[in-house]
């Protein structure tokens, strides 16, 4: 996370960074989403900005190094997300078409995280929640993330009867969210404590701004009567083009997607209800390594997962 004056900063930058890009093909209008029935909705502000420079690449704010990460709450939930659960929701009837490939890959990606092949997602495992705010080395205290045992892929949602928005609003995004955590049978607060909604947006669209906004994705709370939800705005990223959103320059058109969502899976995991996990200078355990994009082998596919701070490291580093 940065703190809400900086946060503010980098995105008008990024704004000024990205405006060569120009917008990419609108989809057809589409109406909102309201929120499900019983439903009301609150939006914070947003955390884990992914930022663009011009080219669309990460915004290029430090180098491959970062500070050591502190817990911001002593609270036993909601600061970390011990045992994840992802659920893709692929939002609107737009992804009948995909000519990215983004839906199958990003599948694919969260069922390779898990298990002995997967180092990277080992670095998580060193954070914990239940221990004094301050804390930085969490030894044998508090409830650790764990490193998943079977993929943490634990849903996957096309909700394709109608049209997502052309240009969702955080609200509508927030909204779509709530739609999936009861479409996934997450109606309260108990299991909501590990769930990460991922709002994958189609190819042309436009959640929240983007690209022009200034951003890359970013994560976020909202609260519902199913509880707390944590969730990610995933833009279609490859509409920016081969590069976008990573520091690796071979061309291929998914890497970007790929960083971007490891970095808010990271921070989601680590700062599951922004901002009472773990922070640093920074900013969260991605923000402090967007300059560190590597290509890791899972089970399941080789990925561009981007790197994260690890405060036994001392480093940025892709493998714990």
């Amino acid at each position: 996370m940065r703190l809400p004056s900086l946060r503010t900063a980098l995105r008008s930058a990024a704004v000024l960074a990205v405006a060569a890009l120009g917008a990419t093909a609108l989809a057809p209008a589409a109406t909102a989403r309201p929120a499900p029935a019983g439903q009301s909705l609150s939006v914070s502000a947003h955390f884990g900005v992914k930022p663009l420079r011009a080219g669309g690449a990460p915004a290029a704010t430090r180098a491959a190094t970062g500070s050591t990460l502190t817990v911001r709450s002593s609270r036993s939930t909601g600061v970390v997300s011990p045992n994840p659960r992802v659920y893709l929701v692929f939002w609107g009837s737009q992804w009948s078409s995909d000519p990215a490939g983004v839906a199958a890959d990003l599948q694919s990606m969260f069922r390779g995280l898990y298990g002995a092949q997967d180092t990277w997602g080992t670095i998580l495992t060193q954070y914990c929640e239940g221990v004094p705010k301050g804390t930085s080395t969490c030894g044998s205290s508090g409830v650790h993330v764990t490193h998943p045992a079977a993929a943490p892929l634990a849903g996957v949602w096309f909700d394709n009867a109608a049209a997502a928005p052309s240009k969702a609003t955080a609200s509508q995004l927030a909204g779509e969210a709530a739609a999936a955590a009861a479409h996934f049978g997450n109606t309260t607060q108990t299991p909501n404590l590990n769930a990460q909604y991922v709002v994958v947006s189609p190819t042309g669209t436009h959640p929240d701004g983007f690209p022009n906004t200034g951003f890359c994705a970013w994560h976020d709370k909202t609260s519902s009567s199913y509880g707390t939800l944590a969730y990610t705005n995933l833009p279609y990223i490859p509409d920016l083009g081969a590069g976008a959103c990573t520091t690796l320059t071979d061309g291929r058109l998914l890497s970007g997607i790929e960083s971007t969502e490891t970095h808010e899976y990271a921070e989601t995991v680590t700062d599951f209800w922004p901002s009472i996990g773990w922070n640093g200078s920074g900013g969260e355990i991605g923000d402090e390594c967007e300059n560190m994009d590597a290509y890791v082998p899972l089970s399941t596919g080789t990925f561009d997962l981007q790197g994260l701070w690890s405060n036994s490291a001392g480093a940025c580093v892709t493998q714990g």
